[in-house]
């Protein structure tokens, strides 16, 4: 199960519906073995497209090295689907080579860059095995303070 702060989700979404049309793409990294997504990190989409995503080779190896200094991992890699839906292509399965990351989708299909809800799943894939898995979103403590009366 993925669990992520409201915040985090946020960010997410916000990315996907900001590039979109075409897809957005990065990293929320975290704390080594911890398998907690703490810090956001939007990537730019090399290849420009509306139906692939490329990481920017530089830009990925600065994030490793970031990574790296800071005793972090890729908790989770997302990106957007802009005409179908958050489900893993045979691209995206082709790529994916953290087998402790959440992979997470979003699609804008039905959104695009208008306020309705996205579509918005997480993925183990591992040796090319796709598996869903459940997302716990939790409040931050901005969103907490917002609710509370």
């Amino acid at each position: 199960m993925l669990t992520i702060a409201q915040e985090i989700y946020d960010a997410i979404v916000a990315h996907a519906q900001r590039d979109h049309p075409d897809e957005a793409c990065g990293v929320v990294a975290g704390p080594e073995g911890t398998d907690r997504a703490e810090r956001f990190v939007p990537m730019v989409n090399a290849a420009g497209s509306p139906t692939f995503y490329e990481f920017d080779s530089t830009e990925l190896l600065a994030l490793y090295k970031d990574m790296d200094a800071r005793d972090e991992e890729p908790v989770v890699i997302y990106h957007s689907h802009t005409a179908t839906e958050a489900y893993p292509s045979r691209t995206d399965i082709g790529l994916a080579s953290e087998p402790n990351a959440h992979y997470v989708l979003v699609s804008t299909r039905e959104r695009g860059n208008s306020e309705r809800p996205v579509e918005f799943r997480s993925y183990r894939i591992i040796d090319g095995v796709v598996t869903e898995e459940d997302v716990t979103i939790t409040p931050t403590p901005e969103h907490q303070r917002a609710s509370t009366p």
